[in-house]
């Protein structure tokens, strides 16, 4: 029975998110669950935690995943007899053939870049399994510790719970704060609402804004928790609205209906894979011309997101 090792190279949850479907297909395909090294940044211990098809993930921080032989000391004395490289690195191809493993599927040397991220994993994925692959990623989440939230935080079926992503990996790439407070404060109006503000230490002021807004008694913050006590909250609502974020794609990936703000980003490669996830674009562009660079976030308009908020969680 094979013992396969899938690296990813990518550094963002969002990122590790998206290609959870491709690590199941191949642990499906050989039939034993997978090792995957990945970087500390995807946060893929706590993502993967209790995933079925992962037999152990090997984290690398910042410095490790630039090294070369720290790496193979790491993956050699396990013994794997393939890999699948979801990258063009030539580095980690070395890496794996001098760590003794005989099978190694990796992209075409220098050719991801400007590909579309979702459809160059699939396509990989595809071609070298031999098979068609359903691109919606699933994240397992342990049952109990999502009971446990749902008593905690008072999450019914009575509310609307929705897991708000007001943070992002850069300004233009989030929606101003005070839109989202207006949002927030329309949607409660029509409906007794839970907001759980997605974001981290860094985000502190964006949500200090919140919980002093009008809204803010029926706000919590994810800031002060590591995503291993997040992801139960998180599985526990029903809604994402947010920023193309990791938050999102979490949300997602634990079968949320989400509605996506694409302003500096593109949804053809982040938006499209899932069936979970409705796509707001800046006015005047669609999702096939909306992309790296559009700094659309002052022309995503207010009326469409509410509009389109209050259909996600009618």
């Amino acid at each position: 029975m094979s013992k396969a090792l899938v690296i990813i190279k990518s550094m963002g949850i969002g990122d590790l998110s998206i290609l959870i479907s491709n690590i199941h297909a191949i642990s499906k395909e050989i039939g034993k669950p997978v090792t995957v090294l990945a970087q500390k940044n995807t946060r893929a211990k706590s993502i993967l935690q209790h995933d079925p098809h992962i037999a152990e993930i090997i984290e690398l921080d910042e410095k490790e995943i630039k090294g070369f032989f720290n790496i193979i000391k790491k993956i050699k004395p396990k013994k794997f007899d393939q890999s699948y490289i979801f990258s063009d690195s030539i580095r980690l191809y070395l890496i794996t053939k001098m760590s003794g493993i005989k099978k190694n599927f990796h992209y075409n040397f220098f050719s991801k870049k400007r590909k579309n991220f979702f459809k160059t994993a699939k396509e990989f994925t595809e071609k070298t399994l031999n098979i068609e692959i359903d691109p919606q990623s699933k994240i397992y989440c342990n049952n109990n510790d999502v009971e446990k939230a749902k008593k905690k935080y008072n999450i019914t079926n009575e509310t609307k719970n929705i897991v708000c992503g007001i943070s992002a990996s850069g300004p233009t790439k989030r929606w101003d704060i005070n839109n989202y407070i207006r949002l927030f404060e329309e949607l409660n109006k029509k409906y007794k609402s839970n907001f759980f503000l997605a974001g981290g230490s860094k985000d502190e002021d964006l949500i200090k804004k919140v919980m002093n807004s009008n809204v803010g008694e029926n706000c919590f913050s994810f800031s002060k928790m590591n995503l291993s006590e997040a992801i139960p909250i998180i599985g526990a609502s029903q809604y994402y609205i947010g920023n193309d974020t990791g938050w999102g794609h979490i949300a997602s990936g634990l079968g949320l209906k989400s509605l996506f703000l694409f302003m500096d980003s593109p949804p053809s490669a982040y938006g499209i894979y899932s069936k979970n996830i409705s796509i707001v674009c800046p006015d005047g562009l669609t999702i096939e011309n909306t992309g790296h660079n559009t700094r659309g976030k002052d022309r995503i308009s207010f009326d469409n997101v509410l509009n389109k908020s209050l259909k996600l969680i009618s």
